[in-house]
C-alpha cells in the first residue's frame, strides 16, 4: 500500500494509507485526505495509477503543488519525494512488506526428512536380516 506521511500543517505527525486510486488531497469533504491549512484548494491533486510504469500525481491546474523543490501540474512520484501543497508537507512512500511466516512449512519439511530417514532406515534393517 501506498502512504503519506504528514510532515508539517495542523496534522503533522500523521500516517495515511492509500488502498484505492485515484486519491484526491484538499480541502473538500469528499477527499481521501482532507487537509484544511492556509493555501490548500478544494481538490489540490490526486494520485492515480494509469499504466504499471509509474504513479502519476496531477495537480489541481490553479493550485501551486511543489514535488522535491520544484513546482509540477504533472509528476511521477518515487519512494521518498516531498510533496508541498499549500502549508502541507507530504513525504510520499511505500508501506514496509511483512513477511509471512515460514515455520509451518518449515515444520513440514522437518517432519518430511525425519519419515524419510526413518523410512530408510527400515529399509535397511529388512534388507540386513
Amino acid at each position: 500500500m501506498i502512504q503519506l506521511h504528514i510532515l508539517s500543517g495542523k496534522k503533522a505527525g500523521a500516517t495515511i494509507s492509500i488502498s484505492r486510486l485515484p486519491f484526491q488531497v484538499g480541502r473538500a469533504a469528499t477527499n481521501g485526505l482532507v487537509l484544511d491549512d492556509p493555501g490548500v484548494w478544494d481538490q489540490h491533486f490526486e494520485i492515480e495509477w494509469p499504466s504499471a510504469d509509474a504513479l502519476i500525481l496531477h495537480s489541481n491546474k490553479k493550485a501551486v503543488t511543489v514535488v522535491n523543490g520544484g513546482t509540477v501540474k504533472e509528476s511521477a512520484l518515487h519512494e521518498g519525494d516531498l510533496i508541498e501543497a499549500g502549508g502541507v508537507k507530504l513525504r510520499f512512500g511505500f508501506e514496509p512488506v511483512r513477511q509471512k511466516s515460514l515455520l509451518p512449512r518449515e515444520l513440514l519439511t522437518w517432519i518430511a526428512l525425519g519419515a524419510l530417514s526413518l523410512g530408510q532406515i527400515a529399509l535397511i534393517y529388512q534388507l540386513l536380516r
